[in-house]
C-alpha cells in the first residue's frame, strides 16, 4: 500500500503531538487554584506543600498556577527558598519527586510525590499520573516498626485450637445465706459446761471431725448424726436436744474448722503454685468448639469473645458453689494458613502471622514464574458455612509497577487458596508438546525429527 509523503508527514506529526501530550500528563502534578479568602487560611495540607510567598498573592487572586519547590511550607515573610527554587530541600526537584525542608522546624513540611487513598482522581483507581504530594513521614527512614495501626479485628472470637488460660480467684464475698456444711468439712463439737461431752478432735492438738461421704458424723452417747446440708445452728440445736437425755444442760457448741470444701477442691485442682505458679488451668478449644473445666465440665466456647465466655463460666460456677471468679486469657491463637499454588516458585502452605494481602502471599511463594498469568489470579474462599466463593484478580499492572494503587490487592484470611494460572501461550505450548512429543512421536518415532533448541551446533 503506497502512502503519499504529505500523509506520512501528517501521521508522524499526530504521533509526535500525542506522545508529547501523554508525557506531559504523566509527569504533571495537579495544581490548586486559590481565591483571596483561601490565602488568608493557607496551610501546608491545602497547598500540597508548595511555597507561596506574599509577593505572589496577587497572582493567586487572579487564578494563576504557581509551581515552585515541591514539598516545602507556605510562609508569608520569607526571602524565598534558600539558594533558589532549584536547591531547596535535599531531594530531587523533578516534578512529582523529591522533598524539601521548611524554614520552620516546628511544623511538618516534608512532602514528595506519591499515591494514597486521599489522592484525587476522576474515576476508577488512581494511576501514577494522578499522583500528588504525600507526607514524607510515610516513607521516613528508621520507621521499620511502622505506625500504630488499628486492631486487626474489632473483637476476637474464639476458634478451634485456640489456647486459653483460666485464672481462678477466690472472691471471699460475704454470703447472705447461712453456711451449710458439706461433705469433707471439718467441725469441732464441744461443751462449754461438761468437758466429758467433748468429742474427739475438740482440742487444738487433735483435728476436728470430718463429715463423711454419707453426710454423717459419729458422736459418743448418741451415735450417728447427719451433718451435711445442715447449718451450724441447726446441727447445734439438734445435738443439744439429743444430749439433754444424758445431761441436764449439755451446752453443745459446733465450730467449723475447715469449710467450703467444694470450693477448696476446685482451687486445689487448678493450683500450680508448686510448678508454673498461680491458680489457673490451661485449656484448648476442642474440635467440637468446647472447653473442659473442672467442676462444670464442657462449656461452649467457639464464636464467643473473652468477655462472653467469662460470663458463661462464672455463671456456671455460681450455680455450683460460688465464691470463685474466673478470668480467661488468650495464650496462643490457633494457626491460620493460606495456600498458594500454580505458576509460583514455591507453592505450598503458609502460616498467617498477621494481615496478609495477595501480593504478600506471592512473595511468600517466592514470586511467580514467567509462565504465570497475573491478570487472572484466582482466590478461593470458604464462608462461615463452608460454602465456596471465588474471585479473579488482575495483579499484572501492580507487579509491573504500572498501578500504584491496585484495587485488586485484597486481604486474605484463613484457608484461602491463591491460584496463579498459566498464560494462554503457555497452555497452548503445553498442549502442542503433549500432542506431538508425548503422543505422535511416541507412536511414530521414525516420523518425527527431534530438534534441540539449546544446541545449534548441528545446523
Amino acid at each position: 500500500m503506497n502512502i503519499t509523503l504529505p500523509v506520512k508527514i501528517v501521521v508522524c506529526g499526530i504521533l509526535f503531538v500525542s506522545t508529547a501530550w501523554f508525557a506531559t500528563q504523566s509527569n504533571s502534578i495537579p495544581q490548586t487554584k486559590l481565591t483571596q479568602s483561601d490565602v488568608a487560611h493557607v496551610t501546608p495540607e491545602r497547598l500540597d506543600g508548595q511555597v507561596v510567598h506574599s509577593d505572589y498573592r496577587a497572582d493567586l487572586n487572579e487564578g494563576n498556577h504557581i509551581q515552585l519547590c515541591q514539598a516545602v511550607q507556605y510562609v508569608d515573610n520569607c526571602g524565598g527558598c534558600a539558594g533558589g527554587c532549584n536547591s531547596c530541600g535535599a531531594g530531587v526537584m523533578a516534578p512529582g519527586f523529591g522533598y524539601g525542608a521548611s524554614s520552620d522546624a516546628s511544623m511538618s513540611s516534608k512532602y514528595f510525590g506519591g499515591v494514597d487513598q486521599n489522592t484525587q482522581f476522576p474515576f476508577g483507581e488512581a494511576k501514577w499520573r494522578h499522583r500528588s504530594n504525600i507526607p514524607f513521614e510515610q516513607y521516613a527512614y528508621g520507621e521499620y516498626l511502622g505506625p500504630h495501626r488499628t486492631p486487626h479485628v474489632p473483637e476476637y472470637r474464639l476458634r478451634v485450637n485456640d489456647e486459653l488460660e483460666f485464672v481462678y480467684l477466690r472472691t471471699r464475698e460475704k454470703s447472705l445465706e447461712p453456711y451449710q456444711l458439706y461433705v469433707g468439712d471439718q467441725i469441732r463439737i464441744s461443751s462449754t459446761i461438761d468437758p466429758s461431752l467433748d468429742q474427739p478432735g475438740s482440742s487444738s492438738q487433735v483435728p476436728g471431725l470430718t463429715v463423711r461421704s454419707d453426710g454423717m458424723v459419729s458422736l459418743s452417747l448418741i451415735g450417728q448424726v447427719r451433718a451435711a446440708g445442715k447449718t451450724v445452728e441447726d446441727l447445734q440445736r439438734e445435738l443439744n436436744d439429743r444430749y439433754v437425755k444424758f445431761v441436764k444442760n449439755p451446752a453443745i457448741v459446733v465450730q467449723v474448722i475447715q469449710g467450703n470444701t467444694p470450693l477448696q477442691d476446685l482451687v486445689d485442682s487448678v493450683d500450680a503454685r508448686a510448678g508454673a505458679g498461680g491458680q489457673a488451668r490451661a485449656v484448648t478449644v476442642s474440635p467440637d468448639g468446647t472447653v473442659q473445666l473442672p467442676g462444670i465440665g464442657s462449656v461452649p466456647a467457639i464464636g464467643l469473645t473473652l468477655n462472653e465466655i467469662a460470663r458463661e463460666v462464672n455463671a456456671r460456677y455460681r450455680l455450683r458453689q460460688g465464691g470463685i471468679e474466673v478470668t480467661p486469657i488468650l495464650i496462643e491463637r490457633a494457626p491460620r494458613f493460606i495456600y498458594v499454588l500454580g505458576e509460583v516458585s514455591q507453592p505450598g502452605q503458609f502460616e498467617l502471622v498477621g494481615p496478609t494481602s495477595v501480593l504478600q502471599a506471592l512473595a511468600l511463594a517466592e514470586g511467580d514464574l514467567n509462565s504465570g498469568n497475573l491478570r487472572q489470579v484466582i482466590v478461593f474462599r470458604r464462608d462461615q458455612n463452608w460454602r465456596l466463593t471465588a474471585t479473579r484478580l488482575d495483579l499484572n499492572g501492580a507487579v509491573l509497577g504500572k498501578r500504584p494503587f491496585p484495587s485488586d490487592e485484597i486481604w486474605l484470611r484463613d484457608s484461602d487458596i491463591v491460584l496463579v494460572p498459566k498464560k494462554p501461550i503457555q497452555r497452548f505450548s503445553d498442549a502442542v508438546n503433549l500432542y506431538l512429543a508425548q503422543t505422535l512421536y511416541s507412536i511414530f518415532p521414525q516420523q518425527g525429527v527431534a530438534f534441540n533448541f539449546d544446541d545449534f551446533s548441528s545446523l
